[in-house]
């Protein structure tokens, strides 16, 4: 088997997961921490956009890539992906929505399927690293602004006059106060020089 009919074998995941330590931990052990990691999994597919720890938010996100990029790839069809979707999705209508839903949104996508962004601290208070994650195409307003140029908006355009007007006056008034000081100095009898 060569290299090209390897990487078929394999889903591929259209973001980086860093191999770093989480410090994720659980009363319950790790049972405990998969059973969070589900819940939020749940619920990123649920609601779209979820707000929590960085932490559990960057772990959650490789689960999540893993399990949309599968739904993709194999379909509703093939029995490990439905009995992956079944395992992390605890609400099983859930199911019926990755295939149905978020499958023929991402199918086309070149880019992976979830966002993370950092959360602005809260304040005053003990800080703790937080992250929004969501899904893309969710139908949520953007939280990034919109950077986009709207000169040609009517009151961008009327504001632009404004000003151009404003400045053409306050040049025309600074010319004729320079006008008038140079007019001032002229008459005035220049020092007599000393001959040599």
């Amino acid at each position: 088997m060569n290299q090209a009919e390897v990487t078929k074998l394999m889903s591929q995941l259209r973001v980086a997961i860093r191999p770093r330590h989480r410090n994720l931990k659980n009363s319950d052990g790790p049972e405990g921490r998969l059973n969070k990691l589900r819940k939020t999994v749940t619920a990123l597919v649920k609601h779209e956009r979820i707000e929590l720890n960085y932490q559990r938010a960057d772990e959650a996100r490789g689960y999540a890539e893993r399990l949309i990029s599968d739904a993709i790839r194999h379909g509703d069809c093939h029995k490990p992906t439905m009995e992956m979707a079944d395992y992390w999705l605890l609400e099983k209508q859930l199911v019926h929505k990755l295939f149905k839903v978020l499958v023929p949104r991402f199918e086309e996508y070149k880019v992976s399927a979830t966002r993370m962004y950092k959360a602005p601290k809260e304040y005053p208070g003990w800080y703790r690293k937080r992250a929004v994650l969501e899904l893309r195409g969710n139908p949520y307003p953007s939280l990034l602004p919109n950077q986009t140029n709207n000169r040609n908006l009517l009151h961008n355009v009327l504001m632009d006059e404004a000003k151009k007007d404003y400045r053409r006056e306050k040049y025309a008034e600074l010319a004729a106060q320079i006008g008038s000081e140079g007019a001032a100095t002229s008459e005035q009898p220049k020092p007599a020089q000393p001959q040599a």
